[in-house]
């Protein structure tokens, strides 16, 4: 049986972070005719607590629906209050979901952390791409940055990419990294083979590229090869972006790694909207 997936879920606990994430979720929700499901999860307060527990939980999720409306009327805005560990009652919810959003940081982080522990786990092991959303998004650059390396992941990545540039009418540049396999005092003694691993690693990224081109004809797709760290290519390329999309391992991954090093580092150091995509069905466990 098919599960439907046409909610797009938002992780909301009053935070500023977690509504710039229902923000940026509504504005998804109308561009991609998807309705809004905000999910709030009730951790275990003293039990002498419990009526203003329930109020507090009642309060987030109504501040949260009324944000939603606000910024796009059009969209249906539905509330869930969840009890029990957070991090596992979102990977749950996101089952059931297009894609889950989440603000970087909630209420019970640490000021200093770009990424909080409970958006690095559900990014792990979600189910369908998770969304990170640092701080207020605005759409000014009309571009989508995606990490592509041919690996299964990286195509759920383009895929979804490619689903989000025809939503905004916005362009995709496909971002391929290849770092010198070599520390640097022996890399200088092998440059012409380097050089021409390189330019075979330029080509066959390009080839790779060329029928996602013709399968989508109405979205404009430029491709990079760079010889640097794939972290720091995807910041460099961060800084004219709308989103960036990285599948949640590449080809250099462990099989039993949920979530890549590169994804890890993108989301730590890209201060734009980051979505990391898996493909669905596969197992995060």
């Amino acid at each position: 049986m098919r599960v439907m997936t046409e909610h797009i879920m938002v992780g909301v606990d009053g935070s500023a972070p977690a509504t710039a994430a229902v923000e940026w979720a509504a504005a998804d929700a109308r561009r991609r005719g998807r309705s809004l499901r905000l999910v709030h999860v009730c951790e275990r307060w003293p039990p002498s607590l419990g009526e203003a527990q329930s109020r507090y939980c009642a309060d987030v999720l109504e501040a949260a629906a009324e944000r939603a409306r606000e910024v796009t009327p059009d969209v249906e805005v539905t509330t869930e209050s969840r009890s029990g560990n957070v991090v596992e009652q979102l990977i749950t919810g996101s089952a059931s979901a297009d894609s889950a959003v989440l603000g970087s940081r909630g209420r019970g982080g640490f000021a200093g952390m770009l990424l909080g522990s409970v958006g690095a786990a559900v990014a792990g092991h979600a189910t369908g791409p998770v969304v990170i959303v640092r701080g207020p998004a605005e759409d000014r650059y009309g571009r989508i940055v995606v990490g592509y390396d041919g690996s299964e992941c990286s195509q759920a990545a383009m895929e979804y990419a490619i689903e989000q540039a025809r939503a905004r009418q916005a362009h995709v540049r496909v971002v391929y990294a290849w770092q010198v396999p070599m520390s640097a005092p022996y890399a200088s003694a092998y440059s012409k083979v380097l050089e021409s691993t390189f330019e075979q690693q330029q080509r066959t990224a390009r080839e790779a590229v060329i029928p996602w081109r013709d399968k989508n004809p109405d979205i404009e797709l430029t491709d990079e090869q760079v010889s640097e760290h794939p972290v720091s290519a995807l910041m460099n390329a961060s800084a004219s972006a709308d989103l960036v999309v990285v599948g949640s391992r590449g080809m250099g991954g462990f099989a039993s790694a949920v979530l890549g090093s590169v994804s890890r580092g993108v989301l730590h150091h890209v201060t734009c909207p980051v979505a990391v995509v898996r493909p669905r069905g596969e197992r995060t466990s």
